[in-house]
């Protein structure tokens, strides 16, 4: 379950395609934690900034600006305006949760005798992923700037993990998911 999420696009007159007595507010989000989409009903008079983070969670006392999580929503549900903001959302969530990421670079695995988690990541081969095995043998990743600074290939190493997130939301039926919960 997320707790909180961030706004991508906000719609204060609810959808176009909703007839006009029906008509409510409405708001898409992803969540900070495990990536999940969202359609969620703003409280009355509020007005939500793309980019904020709102709290979603069980709690409905702490909920200060959602009424309720309408239903969640897959990629292809979400507007235009959503997904042009989704890549700049993703990146500051993975910023705000650098050491999460780090750890992954720590501790990925291989998947099968073939292939390595790391592969997983755009742009990142196998002499990359090797290179990212031998370094973190040595010591343990510490942020992003160590990791590009040990690993000469890698350059913006949060972009790699942004992108394969945004990946894993737009093609759901992807084999593997390593960011994105299902």
């Amino acid at each position: 379950m997320e707790d909180y999420a961030y706004i991508l696009d906000y719609l204060p007159h609810g959808r176009s395609d909703q007839r006009g007595f029906r008509r409510e507010p409405v708001a898409y989000a992803v969540g900070d934690m495990e990536f999940k989409l969202f359609e969620l009903t703003p409280k009355d008079n509020i007005n939500l900034a793309i980019g904020e983070r709102v709290y979603i969670g069980k709690d409905i006392k702490l909920r200060d600006a959602i009424l309720h999580v309408k239903r969640r929503v897959r990629y292809e549900d979400l507007t235009n305006a959503s997904h042009s903001e989704l890549p700049f959302v993703i990146q500051e969530i993975v910023v705000a949760r650098e050491k999460d990421f780090v750890k992954f670079f720590n501790d990925a695995r291989a998947i099968t005798t073939r292939f390595h988690m790391l592969e997983l990541l755009p742009g990142l081969g196998k002499k990359s992923m090797w290179t990212v095995i031998e370094e973190r043998k040595k010591k343990p990743f510490e942020s992003f700037d160590d990791i590009e600074e040990r690993v000469s290939s890698l350059h913006k190493p949060e972009k790699l993990i942004a992108k394969r997130i945004e990946s894993e939301l737009a093609e759901a039926e992807q084999k593997y998911h390593i960011f994105v919960a299902k």
